[in-house]
């Protein structure tokens, strides 16, 4: 039980980071139409964050390791009773009403890179940082009013930021627009650590330089567009004169930045209310189990997908655990469910074992017989994110190799293909449970996403299971 109780934190959390962290610092811009939706929506999408950085000889928000000019950001959503995850930020609602009330966490993408240019030769690192804390929100007709009071949760530039928002929203058939403006305060630690100039720093050309708190406005639009039922297009942008302290930093070169977000979503349907396109009068199963166990393999997902199963040569690890499942949509062609999977990594003396988690989103059709309606196998594609306790050791040795990074934090993919047991056997116990395949892959986005580390590639496993529905 103590072991499922910290795994069930580890994952929350997880998913609490990974799914905030495409906030741009406190910026409204990242806001997407999600939050509207009912309780047990279940969402995912993609997002292209692009903007100018205050900092001189740094010409966008991408890191050092992505040349893109833009970051892409895999959007997981969710809107439940308790918990949320918006793309833009996560956290739990502690009051639901006319004014609502939630414990929030956020990513400040903010950061300085030394190696971006000789002229940081001498000045410390300026990470990113998680903030969490209280949001306040109010909606009276088209009008809204947004406060929160968030503080750095790991100690990166120990301070705090306020951010009070009005927001009008006007909607005309599928379009949706909504201008805000921004009332935001920073602490004197916080713009400091990003823009201060320490004694330790300096130089001829670098003077010194404390930087105090500040207050600023930023204004901005988002948009969003309802392209068929369940499929949003949206385009947000923002714009901010910057503060004096700010502006007058020797590390700054910008009087004003501004910041985009373009991207899409997808609704999939409410977790509470499960729906049926099937017209057999079956009973739908909302819930699903599955153990699984299988070893670290030689080929990509690509390759295994084509019959390229071969184990490891360098790397003698295996997995096994266990995955639940809840349907989310039941379709007339797929089915979606909603997953989270709990794994052991055991690497064979190479380093520590260690838990895996992942939480994804799977498509799944089925296979009937041309000549009756008996069900012969399934398939499944899954798509989500993936935190590992530690790096696996193939990753390690895989990006060592190429000289690049490597993340706990991943994109996580999955495909499955089983069979009824029912067809073998009539013992009733097993008449919905399944025996296959999964081949298991942990990746980043081609080094496009900074939440995934920017990194390009990752580690597969090849794996046996056996799922029962109700």
């Amino acid at each position: 039980m103590r072991i499922l109780k910290s795994a069930f934190r580890i994952a929350c959390f997880s998913a609490l980071l990974m799914i905030s962290s495409v906030t741009w610092a406190d910026n409204q811009v990242t806001q997407i139409p999600f939050s509207d939706l009912a309780p047990g929506s279940v969402g995912l999408g993609a997002g292209f964050r692009n903007g100018d950085s205050p900092y001189r000889f740094v010409d966008s928000v991408s890191s050092l390791e992505n040349d893109n000019m833009r970051d892409m950001m895999p959007l997981y959503l969710y809107e439940g009773k308790y918990l949320f995850f918006h793309g833009t930020r996560a956290g739990v609602h502690l009051w639901n009403g006319e004014v609502s009330v939630d414990a929030v966490a956020q990513y400040r993408f903010d950061r300085l890179e030394p190696e971006v240019d000789d002229f940081y030769r001498t000045v410390d690192k300026r990470s990113q940082a998680l903030e969490g804390g209280l949001a306040v929100k109010t909606n009276l007709d088209n009008h809204g009013l947004y406060f929160s009071l968030l503080a750095d949760v790991q100690s990166r530039h120990n301070g705090y930021v306020s951010d009070l928002t009005y927001r009008y929203t006007w909607q005309r058939s599928r379009l949706t627009l909504s201008p805000y403006l921004s009332l935001i305060y920073q602490s004197q630690e916080l713009v400091d650590y990003y823009y201060g100039v320490d004694a330790h720093e300096s130089r001829v050309d670098l003077p010194e330089y404390e930087a105090d708190a500040t207050s600023f406005v930023r204004v901005g639009l988002n948009s969003s567009y309802r392209l068929w039922d369940n499929w949003y297009l949206f385009a947000n942008l923002s714009w901010e004169d910057l503060a004096n302290e700010v502006s007058d930093s020797p590390l700054v070169d910008e009087d004003q930045i501004y910041a985009t977000f373009v991207g899409f979503h997808y609704n999939f349907g409410n977790v509470y209310e499960p729906r049926s396109g099937k017209s057999s009068g079956d009973t739908i199963k909302d819930w699903s189990w599955r153990v699984q166990a299988g070893y670290q393999a030689q080929g990509t997902f690509h390759k295994s997908h084509r019959g390229d199963l071969q184990r490891s040569r360098d790397v003698h690890a295996y997995l096994a655990g266990v995955t639940l499942g809840k349907k989310v949509y039941d379709g007339s062609i797929l089915d979606f469910w909603g997953k989270f999977s709990m794994n052991r990594r055991f690497e064979n003396d190479l380093q520590d074992n260690f838990w895996d988690y992942s939480v994804y989103l799977m498509m799944m059709g089925t296979g009937y017989s041309p000549w009756s309606n008996r069900e012969l196998f399934r398939y499944g594609f899954g798509f989500g994110f993936d935190y590992a306790q530690r790096i696996p050791m193939v990753e390690q040795i895989k990006q060592a190799d190429k000289e690049q990074n490597t993340s706990h934090f991943l994109n996580y993919l999955e495909a499955q293909v089983d069979f009824p047991l029912r067809n073998l056997t009539s013992a009733e116990s097993v008449r919905n449970c399944y025996v296959g395949m999964s081949l298991i892959h942990r990746s980043g986005i081609f080094a496009t996403s900074d939440i995934l580390g920017n990194v390009s590639g990752g580690s597969d496993v090849v794996a046996g299971h056996l799922e029962c529905v109700r």
